[in-house]
């Protein structure tokens, strides 16, 4: 007969042949959905392409206490006894020791892509978009059973019961997710007019790397890029970071904070409103408050109880405007007539002909006085040439040789003054008084050269 088992000793029967037949292994594979305990105990999943495995490792493990952190991405090596948590009925990994192997295969994926998107200029800030301020209609692109549109439509009822909620149903997680969601954002982006939607959310709750991975596919990112109005991202808890958390206009930590972000709080909307108001009311009293202090000064005004004596007493203020203005014209016509007759004198005192005949004689006297110089000058001219002609002809050398007197020159020209200055044999000119004559020097008594043959 087969024995009939409770649970309990099933799970112990599993763990024992676990921990006999396989017991401490080395087991290789990526970190996923991570998480530290207070108590220091931590818990993740090993994982590949084709499976998982649960692992704990405990704060008195010697793995916890070396420098090597652990977190989502991390591909390593796991050292520690494989057994079963029998209260779930699960098997796991007791991790003793963990050493890093690089980052895994998604986590590599992630920082491409991120390092592409932001070469493409996806994450610029300048290219941010403020929220509105009051929205009339919301999008909210979600999981339609997850606990993150609950979250979301509780927080935006609470804040503003009047704002319009528009749901958008998608996959968040597992094949054709990432194409949903790109979806929906392109729709509502191209639709937002007609649709009346001034924002969108974009998230889903928290979960691991590769539960979140639809936001970070690349046809989410350019759909989000290209929305025509602004996008929230509210992706998993505030440690988990996606690509569609860089590309959007804000991200929020979690989708309740994407949820506060977008509706403003009723409460203190009309706590607003009511401050408003008071500082209204307060003006409109201190307004009316003061015009009837002016009312009343103007009522005991004598003006007001005797309006003729108003009349009586503009119109005096005008007759005596009007005179001021006859005695003003009379003095403008006064003075101009005045200046008018002062420039008549000096026009006839200093009239153009006048003045034209005045200089006129004055050139005729600077003629007369010019001619005389002149004629003085030339006298003087001509007696002191004349004097310089006497002169000349005492002095000069035309007297000398009338006395006389020659002057000898060679054949150059220069004028010989010494017998040295003879040259042998040359030729000379000597001017006499009455003309000139050439001749040939033959002989040079006293003087060096070559004597004649």
């Amino acid at each position: 007969m087969t024995p009939i088992y409770s649970v309990s000793q099933i799970a112990r029967r599993v763990r024992a042949l676990l921990e006999e037949n396989v017991g401490r292994v080395w087991v290789e594979g990526e970190i996923s959905n991570h998480r530290r305990q207070s108590s220091g105990h931590q818990y993740f999943t090993l994982k590949d392409e084709r499976a998982q495995l649960n692992c704990v490792m405990f704060a008195r493990a010697y793995g916890a206490q070396a420098a090597e952190k652990l977190a989502d991405g991390l591909c390593v090596q796991a050292y520690g006894q494989l057994t079963v948590y029998e209260t779930r009925g699960q098997y796991q990994l007791l991790v003793e020791l963990v050493q890093a192997k690089g980052l895994g295969a998604l986590q590599a994926r992630f920082e491409a892509l991120k390092q592409k998107l932001q070469a493409a200029g996806l994450f610029d800030q300048a290219r941010k978009r403020p929220l509105p301020a009051f929205p009339r209609r919301v999008a909210l692109i979600t999981s339609p059973t997850g606990a993150a549109i609950q979250d979301m439509l509780n927080v935006l009822q609470r804040r503003s019961p009047w704002l319009r909620i528009l749901i958008c149903p998608v996959r968040v997680q597992g094949e054709g997710a990432c194409d949903d969601i790109a979806d929906a954002v392109r729709y509502v982006s191209e639709h937002a007019d007609q649709l009346d939607v001034q924002v969108m959310i974009v998230g889903r709750g928290g979960g691991s790397l590769e539960d979140l991975w639809s936001f970070n596919e690349e046809p989410v990112a350019h759909a989000i890029h290209l929305a025509r109005i602004p996008v929230i991202s509210a992706v998993g808890h505030e440690i988990d970071f996606t690509i569609a958390d860089f590309v959007a206009d804000l991200r929020a930590p979690t989708p309740s904070a994407a949820a506060e972000l977008v509706a403003p709080e009723l409460s203190a909307l009309t706590n607003h409103l009511q401050r408003l108001r008071s500082g209204l009311e307060r003006g409109m009293r201190q307004g009316v408050e003061v015009r009837r202090l002016h009312l009343g000064r103007h009522a005991g005004s004598i003006f007001l109880r005797e309006p003729l004596r108003i009349l009586q007493e503009r119109q005096q203020r005008l007759d005596q405007l009007e005179e001021r203005l006859q005695a003003l014209r009379r003095e403008c016509l006064e003075k101009g007539g005045q200046r008018v007759r002062q420039a008549h004198t000096l026009l006839q005192a200093f009239r153009p002909g006048h003045g034209i005949e005045l200089r006129h004689r004055e050139l005729e006297r600077f003629t007369e006085r010019l001619q005389r110089a002149v004629t003085l000058a030339l006298v003087a001219a001509r007696q002191r040439l004349m004097a310089a002609d006497r002169s000349l002809g005492l002095l000069g050398p035309q007297q000398t040789l009338e006395r006389g007197y020659s002057i000898t020159r060679d054949r150059f020209g220069h004028v010989l003054s010494r017998l040295q200055e003879v040259p042998p044999d040359g030729r000379l000119r000597t001017q006499l008084s009455d003309g000139e004559l050439f001749s040939q020097v033959e002989d040079q008594p006293g003087a060096e050269g070559p004597k004649p043959a």
